[in-house]
Parts: structure tokens; C-alpha cells; sequence
């Protein structure tokens, strides 16, 4: 099957335009471009002199923006996690606005064989780029099991990580897990169906997912490379999934970063915060989770670049 065979609808697009303020004569970074649904209506609004630059991990996301735009002149495009975008050449001279939208696209999550979903049959991968890091399922065969209930309780919050990681590691003795179907139904025989309309793997899937992809850590970097590229005034637009990704995003624009602390002494300064929230936390109208449910877990936050974050 193709890759033009799967629709991503653009996760509240009109409130993403609003908060990034587009100007015709910007520049504008897409971390995450999917299938460009942001994207393309960022580059409706820029003039001759616009400049929209795309990243993305998946290296089908890629071919489909090499497909699309690279024959447009104001578009360049990079294969890469945005965890990189400042050590992009074409980010130095400053970003005006910076999209992440976080996650898994509807193209990675429909699609059995990059092995995102339980829904399906296809190999336990989970990478986002295949071409880097090891598989889900290589993982998981070669992990303890202290280290995969700790997976699955940082990334999952799954109460049954200890339960799930024994199964796991005496199911790989026996016969190595290879595809999505054999982890959720070892998983579903294992805790059981203990919440109404969720499947009991729905947790284990998303902190295998998080941890493969490491994309907590990938998100820390990217918010930081962002404020270090983005202007006086620039905005970041990111939408989150779930909780975990969207406190980093909270605690990184309010500029609460851990910092250590010594027995005894007082803790240091904190620095003037490089970013300022814009408006409250945004989340999809009536109207759009009718239309896309899978909407119903985003929630948008827009910020805005400080002139005291500015760099020297």
C-alpha cells in the first residue's frame, strides 16, 4: 500500500495559524511535517519572501514533502529529528515561528507494518525512523525486566508494569515477541480488560513507543533548540498527546528547569524565562473531534519568544 493512501487531518489548524501570527515575508520551521496538513497552509500565507522550512524523522513523511514541495523555492527540506533544527544551516539566521506536532501521524499509526498499533498484525518496530535505533522488539528482547517495568510505568503510567515486564521477559525465554498482535494479546492475557473502551496493551504501546523513539528527551532538545533559533517575538506552537509530553512543554515555556541544589546552600538564580505563554492551553472544539476524533487528547499551547531570551 502506498503512502498517499493515508490521510492525517491537521490537528486544530486554525488555532496553530493564529498563534504562529504567519507573515507573509517569515520563516517559518515544521518539525514534525507528517503529511504537511500545517504545512501547507503555513506556506498559503507566505509571500515570494517567505521561507518555510520541514523536518521530519520518517523518512516517508520526507518523500512525501520532496514529492510536494520541493519544487517551490521558499520550501527546504530535512530529514532529521527537530531536536536538530539548530544545527540546520538554513535555521541560523532566525526562525519566526517553530511547530511540533507531537506523536504518531495517522499515516505511521494506520499502517501495520510500522508496528505503532495493536489494532493490526505487523512487526513490533515502532521507530519513527527506521533507518536508525533498534525495534521495539529488539529492545525488549534483550531488556530485564526491572528496566521494562520501568518503561512501562515512566512512559505508560501502566499500574501492571511489573506483571506485564514478567510476562514479557518468560515469553522471550520461551519464543522471542515479533509483531504487535503477539505483545497485545500476551498483554490482554495478563492483566486482563480492566477499563471500558480501552484495550489493556493501549499503555504498554505507547511507553514502548516513547521509549524507542526516545521522545521525551527528543522534545527537551527540540523545545531548547527552538528558543535558541526562534526571535524576539518569534512563537512556538506545540500539541501535545498525553500528559507526559504536555508537561514538558508547560514546565519548558515557564522556564521550570530543574536545576541541583547542594545540602545546605541556597538554590541559584533562576534566569529570566526566554518564553512567555500565549493564552491558556488549547484544546479541539465540538465540531473538530466529531470530525477527527483522534483529536480529542490535543491540546495546544502557543508561546512566545522574549526579548530578554534573546541571544547576545
Amino acid at each position: 500500500m502506498s503512502t498517499t493512501q493515508w490521510q492525517h487531518v491537521p490537528v486544530m489548524l486554525a488555532e496553530v495559524l493564529e498563534g504562529l501570527r504567519v507573515r507573509p515575508d517569515g520563516t517559518y520551521l515544521d518539525g514534525t511535517f507528517g503529511r504537511g496538513g500545517h504545512a501547507r497552509e503555513v506556506l498559503r500565507r507566505l509571500g515570494p519572501d517567505g521561507r518555510l522550512l520541514l523536518m521530519d524523522r520518517d523518512p516517508e513523511a520526507i518523500a512525501s514533502a520532496q514529492r510536494e514541495f520541493a519544487a517551490d523555492a521558499r520550501v527546504a527540506i530535512r530529514h532529521g529529528s527537530f531536536a536538530e533544527l539548530a544545527q540546520w544551516q538554513a535555521t541560523e539566521a532566525g526562525l519566526d515561528g517553530v511547530l511540533f506536532d507531537l506523536g504518531v501521524s495517522s499515516p505511521q499509526l494506520d499502517d501495520p507494518a510500522r508496528g505503532f498499533s495493536f489494532q493490526g498484525e505487523g512487526p513490533l518496530d515502532m521507530r519513527m525512523d527506521p533507518t536508525r535505533g533498534i525495534s521495539a522488539a529488539q529492545w525488549l528482547a534483550t531488556a530485564g525486566e526491572q528496566a521494562i517495568a520501568d518503561v512501562l510505568w515512566r512512559h505508560g503510567e501502566e499500574r501492571m508494569s511489573r506483571r506485564i515486564a514478567r510476562a514479557i521477559v518468560e515469553r522471550n525465554r520461551e519464543q522471542p515477541l515479533t509483531t504487535t498482535r503477539e505483545l497485545a494479546e500476551l498483554v490482554a492475557r495478563t492483566i486482563g480488560y480492566r477499563e471500558r473502551h480501552k484495550h489493556p496493551a493501549t499503555r504498554t504501546f505507547q511507553a514502548l513507543r516513547i521509549h524507542v523513539n526516545d521522545e521525551l528527551g527528543e522534545l527537551q532538545r527540540g523545545l531548547e533548540a527552538a528558543c535558541a533559533r526562534l526571535k524576539p517575538g518569534g512563537r512556538l506552537a506545540v500539541i501535545s498527546f498525553h500528559s507526559l509530553e504536555d508537561r514538558v512543554v508547560k514546565q519548558f515555556i515557564r522556564g521550570e528547569v530543574a536545576a541541583p541544589v547542594r545540602r545546605g546552600l541556597p538554590p541559584p538564580p533562576s534566569a529570566p524565562p526566554a518564553l512567555h505563554a500565549v493564552g491558556k492551553a488549547q484544546f479541539a472544539g465540538a465540531a473538530e473531534l466529531a470530525a477527527n476524533p483522534r483529536a480529542r487528547s490535543a491540546v495546544l499551547r502557543i508561546a512566545e519568544k522574549t526579548a530578554v531570551g534573546a541571544s547576545p
